[in-house]
């Protein structure tokens, strides 16, 4: 039972529609859904951007800088950006200090601004979202000396797919970890990983899962995909960032092996990231261009009229902390295959799953979902009444308890 409601202090690195991924569309109904049971939260961005809400405050760090446009902001507050490996772990009291530019300079002078909004914003509780933000959460710890909740979205073995490692990120994981009072993992696969790899303490680290929010409205689905469905062709999806971590090599050999059975099959690619122009060269490798089709990211009702033309929704990833797309999938009545190795697996099973090394086994599924329809209803229908069920107000529960034990230790 909750027994009292918190005053929260957020630490976030993007907020939609200024996102580059799943980071800031879970902080948003996280936010969202923290707010409609009442709680008091002032959420922190790192630069000024055009954002109001109604139902939080949202203060920016930095109300200097300024944006020419889109593309220039999601550049900016990027958490995705690779080549760190010429940026030196950085600390706020260090005298050593990375390129203004780079992703770990702006993540310090976000840091260094951290103490003056503690003090000028009434909290009982720090909560940090992803190592870009822990810097700043110790930081604002340090001054109001309240309990500090490290949210881990993806850890750096994410990101990297395997061991290669980036380790001033590592590092800046760990710190927040050990000096965060909890640690909040987006699934029981994230929480292994803390445990194994970062040697956490695990009575301080719980599992909340994700959620999605459900959106009863009708979406015409006009697109120009929809020619595609006139001609009798079958649409396959994939929406993410194009990175190691989602598998888009393992997308593109499930494409070569479906179009085998089913010729008249076209693969719908939503997305950008740094493997996108090697995903493009590959499939053109592989002779499969002309049933390739790279629309770059979308989002919102662009999005979902997307979702209202493909046939079946595909998560190759090699490595998924947890995974909101699927649940946005389902939700728009689409077949949903995901990877065992997503923290999403772990809520869901009217969905089906396949390891993503297993392209024979992801191809049989595609197959068979393309094939036969009562399959392709029973997903669909199923699938939509059991992603109802994983929302964002069941998350802010479970948050609302652990912000009530930490007062109630600290006190």
């Amino acid at each position: 039972m909750i027994k009292s409601l918190p005053k929260i202090l957020m630490f976030g690195w993007e907020f939609p529609p200024f996102n580059s991924g799943g980071l800031g569309v879970a902080c948003e109904g996280m936010a969202r859904a923290l707010s409609i049971k009442g709680v008091d939260l002032s959420f922190v961005l790192p630069y000024k951007l055009p954002i109001k809400k109604n139902w939080c405050s949202i203060i920016f760090a930095d109300e200097t800088t300024s944006f020419k446009n889109m593309d220039d902001i999601v550049n900016m507050t990027s958490g995705y950006e690779r080549g760190l490996k010429k940026d030196h772990l950085y600390h706020p009291v260090s005298k050593s200090t990375p390129k203004q530019n780079s992703i770990m300079g702006r993540v310090f002078k976000y840091a260094r601004s951290a103490p003056s909004i503690a003090k000028g914003i009434e909290h009982s509780i720090i909560h940090s979202h992803d190592w870009l933000t822990y810097p700043a959460g110790i930081m604002a710890k340090s001054v109001s000396k309240k309990p500090l909740v490290a949210h881990i979205h993806a850890t750096e073995f994410d990101r990297c797919g395997g061991e290669n490692i980036n380790k001033d990120i590592f590092e800046i994981e760990k710190e927040g970890f050990s000096k965060a009072d909890m640690v909040v993992a987006v699934s029981g696969k994230t929480r292994k990983t803390v445990l194994e790899k970062y040697k956490i303490d695990p009575d301080k680290v719980r599992v909340v899962h994700n959620g999605v929010d459900f959106v009863d409205e009708k979406v015409d689905i006009h697109h120009d995909l929809e020619i595609l469905k006139k001609y009798g062709a079958s649409v396959v999806l994939f929406v993410g960032r194009i990175t190691l971590q989602k598998g888009p090599d393992y997308f593109v050999a499930l494409a070569q092996q479906v179009l085998k059975f089913e010729p008249k099959t076209f693969f719908v690619v939503s997305g950008s990231g740094d493997m996108e122009g090697s995903m493009i060269s590959e499939v053109s490798r592989r002779g499969l261009t002309d049933h390739f089709i790279f629309c770059g990211f979308l989002r919102g009702l662009e999005l979902r009229r997307v979702f209202k033309v493909a046939d079946v929704f595909v998560m190759p990833s090699v490595s998924e902390p947890f995974g909101i797309v699927p649940l946005e999938a389902m939700l728009s009545d689409i077949p949903v295959l995901i990877s065992k190795e997503s923290g999403v697996s772990e809520v869901v099973s009217e969905v089906l799953k396949s390891h993503f090394w297993d392209v024979d086994d992801m191809t049989d599924k595609v197959v068979n979902i393309l094939r036969h329809k009562k399959l392709k209803e029973h997903l669909s229908i199923n699938g939509k009444r059991e992603a109802q069920n994983i929302n964002w107000g069941k998350a802010a529960d479970s948050l609302l308890s652990i912000y009530n034990d930490l007062i109630l230790t600290s006190s």
